[in-house]
């Protein structure tokens, strides 16, 4: 079966009557967790970034304190599990700031929790890659938003030398 285009799509959810959409969005939802998660979040969550980030630092670090770190494997296998959490939050939101914002506290709970003193390159290059993110995302925003936040880039910088 190939997949349609999207614009496809649109044209046929435009002839679609409401009742209809919001039975399509109900079954959508019920298919998975990553959906209905979404639906959530633009529903509710979408107005206010401030809920939403602080809500995302609060799983993050809830998932980081309940993280194995006795050695290097287990504290690698962590960072990941954690990323991943980070990462499917950052798709549902557009903000750059936002997502900066998260990054940071990332790379924050990272240093903070010695992940980095195990000197081991997975970590050391999951924490570099989210630094990296982080310059790119400013790298689009206004000169005073950029200005704002170049003194907590250089300061993640500062374990990667």
């Amino acid at each position: 079966m190939q997949l349609p285009s999207l614009s496809s799509l649109k044209k046929e959810l435009q002839q679609k009557e409401p009742k209809e959409l919001v039975e399509l969005i109900l079954q959508l939802s019920k298919l998975s967790r990553d959906n209905k998660t979404f639906l959530y979040f633009k529903l509710f969550d979408s107005e206010d970034a401030t809920l939403f980030v602080a809500t995302v630092k609060e799983d993050l670090e809830t998932a980081f304190f309940s993280a194995n770190t006795r050695n290097y494997y287990a504290a690698k296998k962590s960072a990941q599990s954690v990323r991943r959490i980070l990462n499917k939050n950052l798709k549902l939101t557009k903000d750059p700031i936002a997502k900066i914002e998260l990054i940071a506290f990332f790379c924050q709970k990272i240093e903070e929790l010695g992940y980095l003193d195990y000197r081991y390159p997975v970590i050391d290059n999951l924490y570099a890659l989210q630094v990296g993110k982080i310059e790119k995302l400013l790298a689009n925003l206004h000169e005073d938003l950029q200005f704002d936040y170049e003194e907590l880039l250089a300061k993640l910088k500062e374990p990667i030398r």
